[in-house]
């Protein structure tokens, strides 16, 4: 038998527009051969599938990560709560349990809330990638804290929140009785980054607000995602309109649209 050979290029038929891929990460302009897509492209898919699933099941660092915190806001307590959905599974397949905090977090966040009114409430949760977090929340936190302080912004104990939605933002923001809270949470796995981050703000948190009342930043990481800088600068801008305007989602887009 003879050994195998490297696949000839010339049996692979490309796309007349394969140059629109050094402007995306997306998979464009493949190519195939005869009528399936290049062997090379096909163990790259499989390869950017297998990290997205382990993405989704990767547990978190808690401890690691409430160091970090700690580091930057060493005055404050770090609160670590978790969601009503007590394991992975059930975490995927009841997304409301996702969205509110068991009793024993509902409990520890009571017990830290002060009769004071605070400004921000900020909870870093491992959504749909743990990793996003572990990665990017201390880095982006490291830029947008000075900012609040700067500004006079008072923040409450930060939160880490396992098993979380993003709607868990609200139900923490009530408690500590925070006129705004802030979502760090690792976003869905694609097969371009296994490990992107977003950020979400509401305005007002109550339990039952829905998802046109919050702004998004997403596509947060370093490999040709929003950077650490840029994404601190735009929590920080939307932070300050919301505080002036008193509102956060589609009516803060509008007014910013408007100039307002």
């Amino acid at each position: 038998m003879d050994a195998l050979k490297p696949v000839d290029e010339n049996y692979i038929q490309r796309d007349a527009w394969g140059r629109l891929r050094q402007f995306t990460n997306a998979r464009i302009a493949v190519g195939r051969t005869g009528t399936a897509i290049p062997l090379a492209e096909n163990l790259l898919f499989r390869a950017d599938h297998a990290r997205a699933r382990d993405a989704v099941y990767t547990a978190l660092d808690e401890d690691g990560l409430a160091g970090a915190l700690q580091i930057l806001l060493p005055a404050l307590p770090v609160l670590r709560l978790k969601s009503r959905a007590e394991t992975r599974q059930e975490y995927l397949q009841r997304p409301d349990w996702g969205r509110q905090l068991c009793d024993a977090s509902k409990q520890t966040v009571g017990e830290a809330a002060c009769k004071s009114l605070h400004d921000v409430a900020i909870i870093v949760a491992d959504g749909l990638s743990a990793q996003a977090v572990q990665l990017h929340a201390p880095p982006v936190l490291a830029g947008l804290l000075p900012l609040l302080d700067g500004a006079g912004f008072s923040v409450a104990p930060l939160c880490i929140a396992r098993q979380a939605r993003v709607a868990i933002s609200d139900q923490v923001g009530a408690l500590l009785n925070t006129k705004l809270s802030i979502i760090l949470i690792g976003e869905r796995p694609g097969l371009s980054s296994p490990h992107s981050m977003g950020i979400y703000i509401t305005y007002n948190p109550a339990v039952g607000n829905t998802d046109e009342s919050r702004n998004c930043i997403s596509n947060i990481h370093p490999l040709g995602g929003l950077t650490y800088q840029d994404a601190a600068i735009q929590a920080f801008n939307l932070i300050r309109a919301a505080f002036a305007l008193q509102i956060t989602g589609v009516h803060l887009k509008s007014q910013s649209l408007l100039g307002g």
